[in-house]
């Protein structure tokens, strides 16, 4: 079924009000694993897990919890454990892969203990987490068979001290990964928030796709996504408001340098090669390296970040899709 960008914006974007019920209503639903990769939330995490046990008393939505902690040391994993969720290493899940290697490694991991027929991800750091935000994500999947992905979408209000500005937040989004969809996934464009950290996929899709580590995940899942099954299959949901922390900004440049480097690996044009009489600058720094001047109060300084973004293969293809170990605590 082919669309226009349009088309597919009238017919494939909802609110999360449409889906209220679909848990209640619908018996004989897939189920569904909620999955949390988390960092240094303690402030969070607790609020999270609460509302969603609210939720799956009322409905059983979701079926299966998991937090994947990232080893933090603000007792996180203790939290989410009283809550009641399945926690795991990240590190340890997929161990022969080594040390895990960011966000996106982290949920790629958390794929081999997911036992849900449906997969959504959720940010550990949301400040204003509601129901809605698992219901109405999951919400097409369970209404629509022939939808496959769904992304959420909302407002990002910018906190400064006590100034709020109503729509100042997704900077990253609205300054580098949105024109990079224009110009190069056009189908792309008609989501609200293509880095949104909440979403949901049928399972038999994600794990027949790669996933890129670190803060590349989510851009590189979108166009993935849209290769595999295309746009009619895909649709983004309203969750109103999301509050949660926001980056200094040498650290969204940083973020913002991932981003090019994950599409780049989509669109090969975008990788520049130097050549073959290339002057040394060339031999001076790697691709996967991010050069960043900055004036200081000390003076003009060159600093040095490492934005290596790896690929890790669609989990399907290694013969783990099914496996489960126990939980680590």
């Amino acid at each position: 079924m082919n669309m226009t960008v349009w088309e597919w914006f009238e017919q494939r974007s909802f609110h999360y009000r449409d889906f209220r019920d679909v848990a209640a209503s619908n018996r004989s639903r897939p189920t569904a694993t909620l999955i949390l990769p988390a960092k240094n939330v303690a402030g969070t995490i607790g609020h999270i897990l609460g509302t969603v046990a609210s939720l799956q008393a009322r409905t059983g939505l979701p079926d299966q919890v998991i937090v994947v902690d990232a080893d933090s040391q603000d007792g996180t994993a203790d939290i989410a454990r009283r809550h009641g969720a399945e926690v795991y290493s990240e590190n340890a899940l997929l161990h022969e892969f080594g040390p895990a290697q960011g966000k996106g490694d982290a949920m790629w991991r958390s794929l081999s203990v997911a036992r849900g027929d449906i997969v959504m991800f959720a940010d550990a750091d949301t400040a204003d987490f509601g129901e809605h935000f698992v219901y109405g994500t999951l919400g097409p999947l369970l209404a629509d068979p022939g939808i496959r992905f769904c992304k959420a979408a909302y407002r990002r209000p910018y906190a400064a001290g006590e100034r709020s500005v109503v729509d100042g937040g997704g900077r990253v989004t609205e300054l580098m990964a949105k024109p990079l969809l224009n110009r190069f996934y056009p189908e792309l464009t008609g989501f609200v928030q293509p880095l949104a950290g909440e979403f949901a996929a049928r399972r038999d899709l994600v794990v027949n796709l790669p996933f890129l580590t670190g803060y590349g995940v989510e851009i590189g899942l979108l166009i993935d996504v849209l290769a595999h099954v295309g746009l009619a299959a895909m649709a983004q949901v309203d969750l109103g408001v999301r509050q949660n922390r926001h980056q200094p900004l040498r650290d969204l440049a940083r973020m913002s340098s991932v981003i090019l480097h994950a599409t780049s690996l989509r669109v090969p044009a975008l990788e520049r090669r130097p050549p073959a009489d290339a002057p040394g600058l060339w031999a001076l720094r790697r691709p996967e390296i991010y050069l960043h001047a900055v004036a200081t109060e000390d003076g003009l300084r060159l600093d040095e970040h490492l934005s290596d973004v790896l690929e890790r293969p669609a989990l399907a293809r290694m013969g783990t899709g099914d496996l489960i170990p126990n939980a680590l605590w």
